[in-house]
């Protein structure tokens, strides 16, 4: 496939979709998709890349780092159909940006009001982890995701250090001027640049809700309803 930019949502949607560039990564969704966890094992798994979700003229975008096994791996839309994605939709909704509380399958009702989530890699990932090739690989998609949402998008929301890391390097060779060094990541740390537009622009930082970070208590329910509440009064 090549590297073309799309110059619509849907025809990148399309593109991510049907990408087999990565090889360590189709072999271990497609297996995840056909062996599964016996808690699912009733239900057809998606097993292929996982495309953004939310309307086109979002100004909230949230970034995650790519998807779950059994989550958007199965039900084919990003945070869906696991932990991570209950705490997120959660704390979207109290704020009115998601119809309903949870997010289960692609056939659940769910919409999202002015904020559309994607990921840095969207295949699912040996142990979460893709390697810097695979995030380098499917870089072009993350850009141009943004490229096409940069109309609207006023707040970025960085779920987690990779995130943080490649909303910077993006925005900074689509030309923005970003303070530097690139900020520390952190918990509600932010930043805001003039975009060259003239549009004001933050990006904010939060923990992944993660069974890891939620489980231990890095992350709080309380925390990342913060973080959703400052991105939501900003724009």
């Amino acid at each position: 496939m090549d590297r073309k930019t799309y110059k619509s949502l849907p025809l990148l949607d399309k593109a991510i979709i049907q990408c087999t560039l990565c090889p360590r990564l189709v072999e271990w969704r497609e297996e995840v998709a056909v062996t599964k966890r016996k808690s699912y094992e009733d239900q057809k798994y998606w097993g292929k890349p996982v495309p953004g979700f939310g309307p086109s003229d979002a100004q909230i975008i949230i970034l995650g780092l790519a998807p779950g096994a059994h989550g958007a791996n199965r039900t084919g839309r990003v945070f869906t159909g696991d932990s991570s994605g209950d705490w997120l939709y959660r704390a979207l909704h109290k704020q009115g940006l998601a119809k309903i509380a949870t997010s289960t399958s692609k056939n659940d009702g769910q919409e999202l009001m002015n904020t559309r989530i994607l990921c840095a890699v969207r295949c699912a990932p040996p142990d979460n982890k893709p390697s810097t090739d695979e995030k380098n690989t499917c870089a072009p998609f993350f850009a141009n995701e943004i490229s096409l949402l940069m109309p609207t998008a006023k707040v970025f929301v960085a779920l987690g250090n990779l995130a943080w890391s490649q909303i910077y390097s993006t925005l900074t060779e689509m030309g923005e001027t970003l303070p530097k060094p690139r900020p520390k990541f952190g918990h509600g740390a932010s930043f805001s640049f003039i975009g060259k537009d003239g549009t004001k622009r933050l990006v904010l930082g939060s923990y992944h809700p993660s069974q890891q970070n939620t489980f231990t208590g890095k992350l709080t329910e309380k925390m990342l309803d913060s973080v959703i509440k400052k991105a939501n009064s900003f724009r």
